[in-house]
């Protein structure tokens, strides 16, 4: 007897159930593995900014005497009519936007500026590269924020308003960019990059510790 095909048995509500289930599963599973990847990745992206800007800088401060630039805000990328670092030692703004910047991406005077400058390179030492005592051990940049990172609110720095980090790197940067929190990324004044502790400044060693011999006040003091 042949089978008439209009009457072919189709899935039972059981069998789709436990197929949904099964799907869940598995996407539970790539779900982690996928933000490990992508957190990496901007993690990675994140540092190569750092380093692009360390070779730019390195390139500025070899024909200014080791002068930090002063323009607008420190440390100067300038606008469009009044470059300094823009354009000429470094060919796009996109450079100076982390990865976990979630602003739109623009050449223009507004682009976003992810990273801040510490302060005290300025306020100690007048911008003076050749006076930071332990260039190896002291911040000269680093992911600047309000908040959370993960939340594009955070982030307030424009092309012509760079913001400075304030000493122990700020203390409204309640979380660290990578790793749940706990880890950022920081530009040396010996120009390495490097990814660093996040915690509260109250932990030796940590991205906002300020105070601790030698380590903390090496972190911000370029005179330590």
């Amino acid at each position: 007897m042949t089978r008439n095909p209009c009457f072919s048995r189709g899935f039972t509500l059981i069998e789709l159930i436990v197929v949904l289930a099964v799907i869940a599963i598995l996407m539970s599973m790539v779900y982690p593995m996928y933000t490990s990847i992508s957190e990496r990745a901007k993690a990675t992206k994140d540092m190569s900014n750092l380093r692009q800007i360390g070779l730019g800088l390195q390139t500025y401060l070899n024909d200014k005497d080791d002068i930090l630039p002063v323009i607008n805000a420190p440390p100067g990328t300038g606008t469009n009519l009044n470059p300094v670092i823009y354009p000429k030692y470094i060919a796009t703004r996109r450079v100076f936007q982390s990865p976990f910047d979630k602003r739109a991406v623009s050449e223009t005077d507004t682009a976003p500026f992810s990273y801040g400058i510490n302060r005290n390179i300025y306020d100690l030492i007048n911008g003076n590269m050749a006076r930071v005592v332990s260039p190896a051990s002291t911040i000269l940049m680093a992911p600047n924020y309000s908040g959370n990172p993960s939340i594009s609110t955070s982030w307030t720095g424009i092309a012509t308003n760079v913001p400075n980090l304030e000493l122990g790197g700020g203390a409204l940067l309640t979380i660290g960019p990578q790793r749940n929190g706990t880890q950022i990324d920081a530009l040396f004044c010996d120009l390495h990059a490097e990814t660093i502790t996040f915690g509260p400044a109250t932990t030796n060693g940590t991205f906002k510790d300020t105070t601790s011999d030698p380590l903390g006040l090496k972190h911000w003091d370029p005179t330590k």
